[in-house]
């Protein structure tokens, strides 16, 4: 069975201020969605690479207009850039979305602690998230099949409000096309030209095959979603110490200094974003927590 890691968070102290941004140019584009767009960011000439954990997340500075926390979204296999998915919702994800190549980006971080990929070796994973969810976690999915072997089944349910909505679509079409993880794609709404699954992904909880007394769940996306797919994930026999939630908040200053993000007696930002559900069973059942 798995337990709650105990590693403690992956935090950038090589310019010896964590509150210090350095600036990253962007080296590709890509539009996601109609409102979503990927950043692929090029790390300051002479850096050595931006390690980082899956799940971890990082402060982005649009020049002159704010900043805001924003996790990664690469593979933490290739450091040599840093990838961002950011759907445009605010005055600074807006700025972010409209950067071109060349222009640099404030970069603080990586911060938080991630998703226990390592630690939860052994067991079946399932992997379930909803809407821009799946930014956070394609890290941990990367990470998974690169060391396939060392797990049991491994499922991805993924759910969108509408087929224009998926994120990541040449990912989602390799990984459904593989024989050793069980993918499955649901949308809120659709017109009749979409074939796939219709309904809430919570939907797909019940028909995915895996063992829920050796199964760990890493669950992200809106709040709604993630409460009703724990609901669903306890019902099914997966145990509370074994499912794993992305709780992020407002998070200013990405080392627990300013408040913004307390939790009770955690801070997110430091001691999340991702938790284990049984360590915060409480703050989670409230609403808008």
């Amino acid at each position: 069975m798995a337990t709650t890691p105990t590693s403690s968070p992956l935090h950038d102290v090589r310019d010896g201020d964590p509150m210090l941004a350095r600036p990253f140019q962007i080296r590709r584009t890509r539009k996601d969605t109609y409102d979503t767009v990927s950043l692929q960011l090029k790390p300051p000439d002479g850096d050595d690479g931006f390690p980082f954990e899956p799940g971890q997340f990082n402060m982005l500075y649009a020049y002159g207009v704010g900043e805001v926390p924003i996790s990664i979204s690469g593979n933490p296999a290739k450091n040599d850039s840093l990838v961002h998915t950011i759907r445009a919702v605010g005055a600074a994800t807006r700025a972010l979305t409209s950067l071109k190549v060349g222009d640099s980006v404030g970069v603080r971080g990586p911060f938080g602690k991630g998703w226990p990929v390592e630690a939860v070796a052994g067991n079946d994973v399932v992997v379930i998230t909803g809407g821009i969810g799946l930014a956070p976690l394609r890290p941990a999915i990367y990470q998974l099949l690169a060391h396939r072997e060392e797990y049991g089944k491994v499922v991805l349910l993924y759910g969108a409000r509408t087929p224009e909505d998926i994120l990541f679509r040449r990912n989602l079409e390799k990984w459904r096309s593989r024989f050793d993880i069980e993918t499955a794609l649901t949308v809120d709404r659709a017109a009749r030209s979409w074939k796939g699954n219709v309904g809430v992904v919570t939907q797909l909880i019940p028909r995915a095959v895996f063992d829920p007394l050796h199964c760990v769940a890493f669950v992200c996306g809106p709040e709604i979603m993630m409460r009703f797919t724990v609901m669903e994930l306890i019902k099914r026999g997966v145990a509370e110490n074994n499912i794993f939630v992305s709780m992020e908040r407002n998070m200013k200053c990405g080392i627990g200094l300013c408040g913004h993000c307390q939790l009770g007696s955690s801070f997110v930002c430091k001691d999340g974003p991702v938790y284990c559900y049984e360590d915060v069973r409480d703050s989670f059942r409230k609403r808008e927590m």
